[in-house]
């Protein structure tokens, strides 16, 4: 029909496909009830496009488990532009398709792929993504295409869903929204009008505007089909629209003859719309499938290169009104008709529909369909197989089937199988409910504890509570040690990190070696148990062998391509305790490189952050800025949670109090973990660096009696408090603190460790020759990478020369302290070198018109900050938007910004600017 109604709404679509074509991006979601015009408002903008490529696809019901089903559809026809991507993406996408030998690709990387591909596309021509009732797409193809819908801004795309209920598709809310609602009365007469209905009956027309509520498909149909003599049926009065709509549909579909109305239900149950395949088990069916002209006549279809229902709630409607039986025959037909190479998935889920009860053969097939899946990244999908196969498991009586224990077990297993999937996926309720499902079927006691661990783990995901983390501990150790190391570590390390039970750490690390005895081995997941356990458990000259054990297996596996980032995590902090510099920025620079590599994205954001604790302690701010920035940038991405330990020692060291705040309210919130070690670490260093020792000291020594207690604190920790202990003169409250500075410079006399006892002894000011002790530890940490400390060490030999009355030496190690402290961008501390140099008689050197510590970088926004020192360090703009999941062009934009607040015009000078 001639389009006359809707003005303002396909206004809306012209302005995003107008912006996509001049390269303003972007995207919106349509919605509205069935028939309220969503598809022909965005067809008819669709039909006006001149030089776009339109890429559309389409939901289904059938298809809501089948995973990448709608990304096929969008994506097929251009799918050769994928041998630009980088290789990570271009490997993910073609396992997604099938082409590749890759499995399990990240949900995010095959985000990143189907943007660049789009993007790649729109190289020659703008692009339009066209997401037909979104309501019904799989979860793969959602994530992907949501992800892609959040990151066109500055691209020539635009990405426009219909869907019927956006609150019920994750992510869709997020995006632009046009609602339609029912036209106005007299929009409605124009439709009919334009639909040659003018001649109708006014009574009739009238009682069909009532009727349809401004429903653009059902002022037409009702229009088409008023009933005998012009009286609608008493069902039509009373029903809601949709409703309505659908019975209409079902009695045009009846005065079809017997054949055709089979065959329209055959092409209801497979949702392509291949006429290939429908003319294959329409054979098997004895069906003609010519029939379906008839339905073509009767407006329930149309037939061309592939068969499309006018509606999709045509296609719901013929499909319910079906007999069971008949349903199970077309998709059983449809299943034999299918190849069992190409489409092994379609195959089994019409396999699944097609039989009557249990069936172990379709259930094993289904069982190899979710492997399939798996293997591919689907998890929701690959849940979905498994559920099926679980329902369709035989289960017999016990007293009349020997067999029976073992097909319970079997159900069992499969709705497990399942519920970890869904676990996977995101899902953890769902989870929750299939582990319920097991609860009545008999199993053995290995299955037992695995359901119990299983929900132990659901638990765990859904509120990272320390509760949780202690039952998770306790159920993983119903099991075989030799299998569950790893869930002992996974569960311990966290636990560490979110222990607001003083004492319980330690009791659990107990229960766990007992149930897992230390081993001579050289698996990861054996060294790195036994570390963290040593260094809860053992004094602190017993653990530090083991720790170090662990730190030299870690650089050696740093070159594998295979070591997991996720592992290094944990060595990168044991090799911090250990004051391994060396080692801390080694393996903190490879797990990123290793996530980058392994496209392990869930990963890459604490890997970068473990990144950015390296650098504040190597004095290179920036790079640290940039490295948080860019794991805020995942995090988004990845719609996840951000942890925050590594902000808070970042503005701890910066002396940005307010930020510090900012970032600490977070703790504890949106099931976020609690972050107490962290916390108390990074408070200890902020305050020390304002000058508020008593605060300071407040929170190391919360710390030191978390650790008393058998809790986890970072060792660093000591040293801070030593340090405030002296300035607010409770020495004797440092004790402690110094007996492990000592045992450790001891137990791993490295220049880092040792300098920090050194620089200690020489604060706390019990010995004769501080002097000397001052000097030594400068010297000590001249020989380390961590130049924050080295600085710190010559604030406070300044600070102490000061307090001698020395003020012509005190100047020269003060302001040296302060110059830099400023450059590295420790301002708190550098403005209390300036407090201590002013009280010389010397005032700090100010850079240009800058307060201390500043330059005209700190004009410059994080997001800017960050791409400066990308740029400066030599990526290009498509480096630097590949690594921040945004568009070179987006990239260029902000580029300009910041040459304007520089006042510079080219990169070699942001180059000159930043070194």
């Amino acid at each position: 029909m001639r389009f006359v109604a809707r003005h303002s709404e396909r206004r809306a679509i012209d302005q995003l496909l107008n912006s996509a074509a001049a390269g303003r991006g972007g995207s919106l979601v349509v919605s509205g009830e069935p028939g309220i015009g969503k598809s022909a408002l965005i067809d008819n903008a669709v039909e006006a496009l001149d030089g776009f490529a339109v890429l559309s696809a389409a939901g289904t019901e059938f298809e809501h488990d089948l995973l990448y089903a709608s990304l096929h559809q969008l994506c097929a026809p251009f799918l050769e532009y994928r041998m630009g991507l980088p290789a990570v993406q271009r490997s993910a996408l073609e396992a997604v398709f099938g082409l590749g030998e890759q499995t399990s690709p990240d949900s995010l990387t095959v985000g990143l792929a189907v943007l660049g591909l789009l993007r790649a596309v729109s190289l020659e021509h703008p692009v339009c993504c066209v997401v037909e009732d979104a309501q019904w797409i799989d979860d793969g193809s959602r994530r992907a295409l949501v992800f892609v819908a959040r990151r066109v801004a500055g691209e020539r795309i635009a990405v426009v869903f219909a869907a019927r209920d956006v609150a019920s598709v994750r992510g869709l809310a997020d995006l632009p929204r046009l609602p339609l609602a029912g036209l106005s009365d007299e929009d409605a007469r124009a439709v009919l009008g334009a639909a040659s209905y003018a001649g109708l009956d006014s009574e009739v027309l009238d009682r069909t505007l009532a009727e349809a509520r401004g429903n653009p498909l059902a002022l037409l149909e009702f229009s088409h089909d008023a009933g005998p003599f012009g009286v609608a049926s008493p069902q039509r009065l009373r029903a809601p629209v949709v409703d309505a709509l659908a019975e209409g549909f079902v009695h045009r579909l009846e005065r079809l003859p017997s054949a055709a109305r089979s065959s329209v239900v055959l092409a209801a149950a497979e949702p392509v719309g291949d006429l290939g395949l429908l003319r294959r088990a329409a054979k098997l069916l004895d069906l003609d499938i010519a029939g379906l002209a008839d339905a073509e006549d009767a407006g329930l279809l149309s037939l061309g290169p592939r068969l499309r229902f006018r509606h999709p709630l045509v296609r719901s409607a013929v499909y319910a009104s079906a007999t069971p039986g008949l349903r199970r025959r077309v998709h059983g037909a449809l299943a034999e008709a299918t190849d069992p190479e190409t489409g092994v998935d379609r195959r089994a889920w019409h396999q699944a529909h097609a039989v009557i009860d249990v069936d172990e053969e379709v259930a094993a097939e289904l069982e190899r369909s979710a492997e399939w899946a798996r293997l591919r990244g689907g998890f929701a999908a690959a849940a979905a197989f498994l559920e099926r196969a679980a329902q369709l498991t035989p289960l017999t009586d016990p007293r009349a089937d020997p067999d029976a224990d073992a097909q319970a077990g079997r159900r069992a297993c499969r709705l497990l199988s399942a519920a970890k999937l869904r676990l996977q996926a995101g899902a953890p309720r769902t989870a929750r409910a299939l582990v319920a499902q097991t609860e009545n079927l008999p199993m053995d006691d290995r299955g037992r504890a695995e359901a119990r661990l299983l929900h132990a783990r659901v638990d765990f995901q859904l509120g990272h509570s320390p509760e949780a983390t202690t039952r998770l501990v306790e159920i993983a150790m119903e099991f075989a040690p030799d299998r569950d190391r790893e869930t002992y570590l996974e569960a311990f390390a966290s636990f560490m990190y979110n222990d607001n039970q003083p004492g319980r750490l330690r009791e659990l690390g107990a229960e766990i070696r007992k149930r897992a005895p230390k081993r001579q081995s050289t698996r990861p997941v054996d060294m790195l148990l036994d570390a963290l356990l040593d260094q809860i458990m053992l004094p602190l000259e017993e653990s530090v062998p083991t720790m170090l054990g662990v730190a030299r297996a870690c650089r050696a596996a740093a070159a594998s391509a295979s070591t997991g980032p996720w592992r290094m995590n944990l060595a990168c902090q044991l090799v911090i305790d250990l004051r391994e510099d060396e080692l801390m920025e080694e393996i903190s620079d490879r797990q990123v490189e290793a996530a980058r590599d392994q496209g392990a994205l869930a990963v890459l954001p604490q890997a970068l952050r473990y990144q950015a604790i390296a650098r504040v302690a190597v004095g290179r701010f920036d790079e640290a800025a940039a490295s948080l920035a860019e794991a805020r940038a995942v995090d988004e991405a990845a719609g996840t949670a951000p942890l925050v330990g590594a902000e808070l020692v970042y503005a701890g060291f910066r002396g940005d109090l307010d930020h510090f705040r900012e970032v600490q309210a977070q703790l504890g919130r949106d099931g976020r973990p609690f972050e107490t070690a962290g916390q108390h670490y990074a408070s200890a260093v902020l305050h020390n660096g304002l000058g508020d020792y008593d605060a300071a000291l407040d929170a190391a020594l919360a710390a030191e009696r978390r650790l008393r207690a058998g809790s986890y604190s970072i060792w660093a920790v000591h040293s801070e408090l030593v340090e405030a202990a002296a300035r607010a003169d409770r020495g004797g409250e440092a004790d402690a603190a110094m007996d492990h500075l000592g045992a450790l410079a001891r137990a791993n006399p490295v220049p880092w460790a040792v300098a920090e006892w050194l620089r200690a002894r020489a604060v706390l000011g019990r010995e004769e020759d501080c002097e000397g002790l001052h000097r030594e530890a400068i010297d000590q940490f001249s020989r380390t990478r961590v130049r924050v400390l080295y600085a710190r060490a010559r604030l406070t030999y300044g600070e102490w020369l000061r307090r001698e009355n020395r003020r012509v030496e005190a100047r020269v190690e003060l302001r040296a302290a302060h110059d830099m402290l400023s450059a590295m961008g420790a301002l708190g501390f550098a403005q209390r070198a300036a407090r201590e140099l002013r009280a010389t008689g010397e005032q700090p050197r100010r850079q240009g018109d800058n307060r201390p510590g500043e330059s005209r970088l700190d004009l410059l926004t994080a997001q800017e900050r960050l791409i400066a020192g990308q740029v400066a360090a030599g990526a290009t703009s498509k480096e630097v938007a590949a690594a921040l999941f945004l568009s070179p062009r987006t990239i260029d934009t902000h580029l300009r910004n910041v040459y304007r607040k520089l006042g510079i015009s080219s990169r070699r000078s942001l180059r000159e600017m930043t070194l």
